[in-house]
């Protein structure tokens, strides 16, 4: 008979701050179902593991990146990750974990400050 470790939502989106914040894309990853979604309000829907580990590589090709916990609250399944970087853009996410897994992720954050603050490219008007 297996058994799986329970990890409370809050350990888990804590774990997955520090995987984060060493630009680990691997140990991202392996944080999420293999059928989750991550999704970004400012930059779309990102759908499986293996797509999501391949944004993250994306992401951290594109600029350092750095999330300071404000708070994080439980509540039952749900994660609520309050966040800000040390160039001051903030944000949260909402996390959906289901046996120790990622299944859903939802952030909300502003794209143009984060381009901004990154000297990246503007989206054309």
């Amino acid at each position: 008979m297996s058994t799986v470790a329970y990890h409370p939502p809050r350990e888990v989106v804590a774990a997955w701050v520090e995987a984060f914040n060493r630009a680990d894309v691997d140990g991202l990853a392996d944080f999420y179902s293999e059928d989750a979604v991550n999704h970004q309000v400012a930059a779309g829907f990102v759908e499986g593991r293996e797509a999501i580990r391949a944004n993250f590589a994306r992401e951290f090709a594109t600029a350092t990146m750095v999330c300071i916990v404000d708070h994080i609250f439980e509540d039952g399944e749900w994660a609520i990750l309050e966040w800000r970087d040390p160039l001051g853009l903030r944000g949260c996410g909402f996390f959906h974990i289901v046996n120790g897994k990622i299944h859903f992720q939802r952030g909300y954050w502003d794209m143009l400050s984060f381009l901004r603050q990154h000297k990246l490219p503007l989206p054309s008007e």
